[in-house]
């Protein structure tokens, strides 16, 4: 149980793919303008990362060292197509909107680097769950990105739910911003860039907080001994 914890800690927030390994960029910057395309591409891309992880630990002992890289990014492309199958089946919508970024998820170099880095090493269930860990961190940073930009860009919040949810959906789309007064910028690149680089920094500042409190706790617990 303390591996699958260190796993899912790493994956939502200490290696967080988004904030700290800075992978997968392009498709989080550019698909990012609205919570639910940002929730949406992070489930695809979640699902491949998943399978992609428990595919590549199951059959590495059968992979030549020399072709291993050859061999995962032709798993990946195959999930890939799967998951875009099922888009266009059952989201077609959702799917015209995030486009060509469905199909560019095989290019995502966080897929191929968790399978390279940890899904070639480790048993499939650890494997598993570092692409559960890893994807869930990816969609988390898609979806408050996402949500932060159609806040403050659009001025609502949920929009295009019914793509994604069902026609009842619709009613979830809240209006924050009365006569859509939102900030056009935001929703450009330049925007996605400001937004991520903020993330960033808040993610850094927290982390350097707790970093700080932690030493100060071992200084304390450390006089303490000394002085017993």
């Amino acid at each position: 149980m303390n591996e699958f914890r260190q796993i899912f800690l790493d994956g939502l927030w200490r290696n967080n793919p988004g904030l700290t390994q800075m992978l997968g960029i392009c498709p989080l910057l550019a698909v990012s303008n609205t919570l639910i395309n940002g929730l949406s591409l992070g489930i695809a891309t979640s699902l491949v990362l998943i399978a992609t992880s428990a595919l590549v630990s199951l059959t590495r002992r059968w992979l030549f060292f020399e072709l291993r890289l050859p061999m995962f990014v032709l798993i990946i492309a195959s999930l890939v197509t799967v998951v875009e199958l099922l888009f266009q089946a059952f989201f077609y919508e959702l799917y015209l909107g995030l486009g060509i970024f469905v199909p560019l998820i095989v290019t995502n170099c966080l897929i191929l680097g968790r399978a390279e880095v940890f899904a070639s090493h480790r048993a499939w269930l650890p494997s598993a769950a570092d692409g559960l860990a890893q994807g869930a961190g990816f969609t988390l940073v898609l979806v408050v990105l996402g949500g932060l930009r159609e806040i403050i860009g659009r001025g609502s919040l949920l929009h295009g739910a019914d793509m994604l949810f069902g026609r009842g959906a619709a009613a979830l789309e809240i209006t924050i911003l009365p006569g859509n007064n939102g900030l056009l910028m935001v929703l450009l690149p330049p925007g996605a860039f400001l937004s991520l680089a903020l993330l960033v920094a808040l993610k850094n500042h927290l982390t350097g907080l707790q970093t700080a409190r932690q030493t100060s706790k071992a200084l304390l617990h450390a006089d303490a001994e000394a002085a017993g």
